[in-house]
């Protein structure tokens, strides 16, 4: 991950030209640098664990069939999570790679490549960053912390979150990058956050890793995350198990 940075990511950070950056759709940019890196990831993923199929976000753009990979063994890669900040000369962003099998993440690493840090999980061993384990932080802030994107969400969800979510937080806004915003939740920044969009590539990884630390993602049903629900929206995060409680009955509520 630190090679494909240095190789493809980082020369070309605020150095990007019109020609360097495409909209596959609204508001959802990809990069030269997404596509190199995702190229080197692959080749260098099918080496280490020869057949076993790399899902990665640009490939499914390609060809979406490589979604049914998702329900047995596969890496997940999202080359440039954050691509959006990367592409407008923007931090953060990072690099997320995920190893699953039957639907569950277990294992996943997070690199953020202007800052190098590491951060890595294996399902039932701890979370991670560099060498040192580290177990998920609240902010201690009255109201609780909530970073709340609003981005996927239509009008009137976002009317009904601004009016029955938001009062009961010290709403903050979300980095576009989950890369960061999974590390927030463990380290004491936020305290609550929810995703409505839950592609595997954007958050295989950090679920597992915030999970791994003592903290949790799941459904606001309460049931697990898993990679192979493609179609499935909605996420709820907290940096411990009571802030996940609060939210998830706050978000039962809204219509």
């Amino acid at each position: 991950m630190r090679f494909a940075a240095e190789r493809a990511i980082l020369p070309r950070f605020r150095n990007l030209s019109d020609e360097d950056i495409v909209e596959k759709a609204a508001d959802d940019l990809v990069t030269v640098a997404d596509r190199e890196t995702e190229e080197f990831l692959t080749e260098a993923l099918r080496k280490l664990q020869p057949g076993v199929p790399v899902v990665g976000e640009e490939a499914v753009h390609a060809d979406p069939s490589l979604i049914g990979k998702l329900s047995g063994p596969c890496w997940i890669v999202d080359p440039i999570d954050g691509t959006h900040n990367f592409a407008h000369g923007k931090a953060p962003f990072g690099i997320m790679i995920a190893l699953a099998d039957a639907g569950e993440a277990v294992a996943g690493w997070i690199y953020d490549p202007l800052s190098g840090r590491f951060c890595h999980a294996r399902r039932g061993e701890g979370a991670f960053i560099g060498e040192k384990r580290i177990a998920a932080q609240v902010t201690g802030e009255t109201p609780p912390v909530a970073a709340i994107s609003v981005i996927f969400l239509d009008q009137a969800r976002r009317e009904a979150v601004e009016a029955h979510v938001a009062p009961h937080y010290r709403v903050v806004e979300t980095p576009r990058c989950a890369a960061e915003q999974y590390p927030r939740l463990a380290l004491g920044e936020n305290d609550v956050s929810f995703f409505e969009r839950t592609l595997a590539w954007d958050h295989a990884a950090g679920a597992l890793w915030v999970n791994e630390a003592g903290g949790r993602i799941a459904r606001p049903d309460g049931s697990p995350y898993r990679v192979d629900e493609p179609d499935r929206t909605g996420m709820i995060g907290a940096a411990s198990p009571a802030l996940w409680d609060g939210l998830a009955e706050l978000y039962a509520k809204l219509p």
